[in-house]
């Protein structure tokens, strides 16, 4: 079964640094989940400024795990700029917590 997410982007910062790698991915399963609670919350209350400041706080780990909800942290993000209700950004957030449900089980699986 294909990954939700890529290490390529790790494995260059880390420079093959295992132990670097570990720690990154460990610090990830602590910062994210909490992090997309608020986020959903915040969108769920439509409260935009928060939403924006998870959103933006979570796309650089996004990114680095090539993780593929990016397009929809922007979506946010462009959201919280707006006057649109957040049903606009109800799939974009349903998406964010599946795949990002699916790479916290995989990250957990794959640096126990």
């Amino acid at each position: 079964m294909d990954k939700h997410y890529s290490l390529d982007s790790l494995k260059e910062i880390a420079g093959g640094d295992e132990d670097f790698m570990a720690i990154v991915a460990q610090t990830f399963l602590e910062e994210i989940p909490p992090d997309l609670e608020a986020l959903t919350s915040a969108i769920v209350d439509d409260n935009k400024e928060l939403a924006y400041q998870f959103a933006h706080k979570m796309k650089p780990n996004i990114e680095m795990f090539g993780i593929s909800v990016l397009k929809d942290i922007t979506t946010i993000e462009t959201w919280t700029k707006g006057s649109k209700n957040n049903g606009v950004v109800a799939e974009n957030i349903e998406t964010i917590n599946s795949v990002l449900k699916a790479v916290f089980t995989e990250l957990k699986s794959d640096f126990s």
